[in-house]
């Protein structure tokens, strides 16, 4: 079982924020079908007793304490009994509603504008809400090694990768720097590019290579990232300092909704950490993730592939599967590790 070692000091300026504010539209068919419902699929539960949203607060809690932890959720999605429910063990003041959808990127940077006004110094660790993470213990022993290397050296962002387990289509990859000499006491390594969804023979080419998925589990310092943004993106940055002054007072909501409404949808991936790493190439690292089981849970035929590897009843038998689900069958062995969930 991980235990964090309480004494370390940089655990007392540690954040984790869980993005759960998107609709999951790939899915949304699926999980009709499943229990007739219009859930988000974070909402929803797939295996064992918790939806995926309530896992990854078990999992974050491992490291950081509840208080600590900011949830960023649609306000459409309130509208649900099921969503109320989840969050009512959650303290007020932690969970952050964002007006609309406006991609990855809104929904990162507004929760950070939050943090910021209540802690300046904070090292936050960002979690998505729609992973499923087998090896948690593990798991969260590696984010602890990524804060230490932010607690180190408070000017890099450090990713979370998996090792590529097949050449997936789906998902994003993180190539790592090839020169010698980059691998530091954290294991974390420098980030040379990222692909983003590559066809057939990329995918293949890169995980010949080594290169690794890119699970947008990232740590950084708060103050750091929000200067980078404002370098990079001024009118953005521009636009988010004016709710963080208005956060607090009467006027929050209000400049919320105005921000958003004239706000352009962004990508966190593509818009802010893939422009970082080419004005400032030296700040991004990448820490593999080893000998840990994960699958983003963007479509239902990962979510069955998923269940046939742990050896359970899918929730849809009739769901196709590729064979990339036969080459991670034979490369991973599971047995009796499922219990947690």
């Amino acid at each position: 079982m991980f235990m964090p070692q309480h004494n370390e000091t940089h655990r007392t300026v540690l954040w984790g924020l869980v993005l759960a504010a998107g609709d999951g539209k790939r899915l949304q068919p699926y999980v009709q079908e499943l229990n007739g419902g219009h859930l988000p699929k974070q909402f929803v539960n797939f295996i064992g007793q918790r939806s995926m949203l309530e896992h990854t607060f078990q999992r974050a809690e491992k490291l950081i304490p509840q208080e600590k932890i900011l949830t960023i959720v649609g306000r459409h999605h309130l509208q649900h009994v099921e969503v109320r429910r989840q969050l009512s063990s959650r303290d007020k003041d932690t969970v952050i509603v964002q007006p609309a959808n406006k991609e990855t990127g809104p929904g990162i940077i507004l929760p950070l504008m939050h943090l910021y006004k209540r802690c300046p110094e904070a090292i936050v660790s960002v979690f998505p809400s729609d992973h499923f993470i087998l090896e948690e213990d593990r798991f969260m022993a590696h984010v602890d090694l990524a804060v230490q290397a932010v607690a180190r050296n408070p000017s890099r962002i450090v990713l979370l990768a998996m090792e590529a387990h097949a050449p997936e289509v789906e998902y994003g990859y993180v190539v790592p720097w090839e020169h010698g000499g980059e691998i530091d006491l954290h294991g974390t390594r420098r980030v040379a590019r990222f692909v983003e969804k590559p066809h057939k023979d990329m995918a293949q080419e890169l995980f010949e290579s080594g290169s690794l998925w890119n699970t947008m589990i990232m740590v950084f310092k708060v103050k750091t990232l929000l200067q980078m943004i404002q370098d990079i993106s001024p009118h953005m940055h521009c636009q988010f300092i004016r709710i963080l002054d208005a956060i607090g007072t009467e006027d929050e909501q209000r400049t919320i909704d105005e921000v958003y409404r004239a706000l352009e949808p962004i990508n966190f991936s593509k818009g802010f950490l893939e422009k970082i790493s080419k004005v400032y190439p030296e700040t991004i690292s990448v820490l593999p993730v080893l000998q840990v089981f994960w699958s983003d849970w963007g479509s239902p035929q990962r979510l069955v592939e998923s269940q046939q590897l742990l050896g359970l009843r899918p929730t849809r038998p009739d769901a196709a599967q590729s064979p990339a689900a036969h080459d991670e069958r034979a490369a991973i062995r599971i047995s009796g590790r499922a219990l947690a969930w």
